[in-house]
């Protein structure tokens, strides 16, 4: 049984204005590999995932989730649907 593993990394670079070189590079990476990890084709291990954690410095649960994350403006009770 394969189990997904979804992730927030590409959100949290873009809002920090960081690229997936940097990142890479902060973590110690082949830029590659954060691509990867941001289309779910490669999951990080724990140690990994904490460490992507702290650079965002975010607890794990707001970059990593076994469930899908919630589309941005579904959480505001259906932005943008008809009335």
């Amino acid at each position: 049984m394969s189990e997904t593993v979804h992730n927030r990394i590409a959100v949290l670079r873009a809002e920090r204005g960081i690229s997936r070189r940097q990142l890479a590079d902060a973590l110690g990476v082949h830029y590659q590999t954060v691509g990867y990890l941001e289309r779910g084709e490669f999951r990080p291990s724990l140690h990994l995932a904490l460490r992507i954690a702290a650079y965002f410095e975010v607890p794990v649960e707001v970059v990593f989730s076994i469930e899908p994350f919630p589309r941005i403006g579904d959480a505001a009770g259906g932005v943008g649907r008809p009335a």
